[in-house]
């Protein structure tokens, strides 16, 4: 672990970046290096990560899970709501931010090989962080889940970085095309062995029979027999993280602002469109993170990444999004932190009036909010609540300048 004070402080724990690997210059960290000249950061990205997080943070801590508004629910299968957008604009984000950061690193002249091994410590870490949030807090290692939100954008991030720094753009366009295909082609081609022809029910499928092949006994608790972040699915989640690098690649064009936006607006668009086409044929589902489901989710990253550029980088909106900036800054250590509690507020349990037993999150849930509300309004309050308690700790964070690098 390294601590930086940076310039011109009046405490000592103002302005400090801890970074728990050697790699200082993070894709979803609002506080680069002191070196960098802040008036060139893209504010929009770091705005749009914030919302990203404090909407993964909203939709993963109800009141009660059984009460919840339809558009904070997964799809049950085939479709997307708003909750299923949360987790492939991360990854759309950590794209853009890659061409941002490698470029800068690259152009100052550092090699490619000092560059992919940070990339290695930093996607080990992120892993390994993964796999530490999944066993939390008993660590029973011969059930622990090995796939995750973590341990998917630790795969994607490696992949995706190297890739970026050994191919040309146009290459890079044209893999992250021809992954789509190929996933297209193996799930709804190839048989699946001791089952049958394809298919792409839930514990059936190809990716199932792979997830269970290699990975039975550690998937998701809720399943048991397959998990949306198997092996399989993330070979298109990484096609998109490179719709983020173009979209960086268009950012750092030389084209004008507008053109900029129009551009994103335009190339948006136009894959929403393939997605709404190609779920004809390949439904649009999170859980399989079909090509159908890529597209139409990349469209939409990119269309609001569009909207927060034209209006905070070029029209200089900004007042409205520092929460969600503050929010930036901190992403993953947030992500991390809030997981965490929730997970020990669930297992923390206390006796209440009637000398019954509850947890410490439904005590508080029943006591605030479900004594006054309706259970669905009463979820939902609790989750705003819960995402408001974690603005404030990061609100802290940030008035001291404190950014904690993974």
């Amino acid at each position: 672990m390294a601590v930086f004070f940076l310039p011109e402080t009046n405490h000592p724990f103002d302005n400090i970046t801890i970074s728990i690997t050697s790699f200082y210059y993070l894709p979803w960290n609002l506080e680069h290096n002191m070196k960098v000249n802040q008036s060139q950061r893209l504010i929009s990205l770091d705005v749009f990560r914030g919302i990203t997080i404090a909407g993964m943070i909203l939709v993963n801590n109800p009141g009660d899970w059984g009460n919840i508004y339809p558009a904070l629910r997964h799809a049950e299968w085939n479709g997307c709501t708003p909750t299923d957008l949360v987790f492939p604009f991360f990854l759309f984000i950590v794209g853009v931010a890659i061409t941002f950061s490698l470029s800068k690193r690259k152009n100052e002249g550092e090699s490619h090989q000092k560059l992919i091994k940070q990339i290695f410590q930093r996607s080990i870490i992120l892993f390994v962080l993964g796999l530490i949030l999944n066993t939390f807090p008993y660590f029973e290692l011969d059930t622990i889940r090995i796939p995750g939100v973590l341990q998917r954008i630790a795969v994607v991030y490696l992949v995706s970085s190297i890739l970026f720094l050994k191919t040309a753009k146009q290459t890079q366009l044209w893999i992250g095309i021809g992954l789509l295909l190929l996933y297209w082609l193996l799930m709804t081609i190839v048989p699946v062995p001791g089952i049958g022809p394809a298919n792409l029910e839930p514990a059936t499928n190809l990716g199932a029979w792979l997830d269970n092949l290699l990975l039975g006994g550690h998937l998701w608790n809720y399943s048991k027999v397959w998990d949306p972040e198997g092996i399989l699915s993330t070979v298109p989640a990484i096609s998109t993280t490179i719709l983020g690098i173009l979209a960086g690649h268009l950012l750092r064009s030389e084209k004008n602002k507008t053109e900029k936006t129009v551009w994103m607006f335009f190339y948006g668009s136009i894959l929403m469109v393939a997605g709404y086409i190609l779920d004809m044929w390949f439904p649009i589902n999170k859980s399989l993170w079909t090509s159908s489901y890529v597209l139409y989710t990349g469209g939409l990253a990119l269309n609001f990444l569009a909207f927060c550029y034209w209006t905070i980088d070029v029209l200089g909106y900004k007042k409205w999004a520092l929460p969600f900036q503050v929010y930036g800054s901190n992403a993953i250590t947030v992500y991390m932190l809030s997981s965490l509690v929730a997970i020990g507020m669930g297992e923390w349990l206390i006796q209440n009036s009637s000398n019954s037993y509850s947890s410490l999150q439904q005590f508080l849930y029943q006591n605030m909010f479900l004594s006054w509300l309706d259970p669905v309004n009463a979820s939902l309050f609790w989750a705003l609540f819960y995402v408001l308690i974690w603005l404030g700790i990061m609100w802290i964070f940030y008035k001291k300048r404190i950014f904690i690098k993974v």
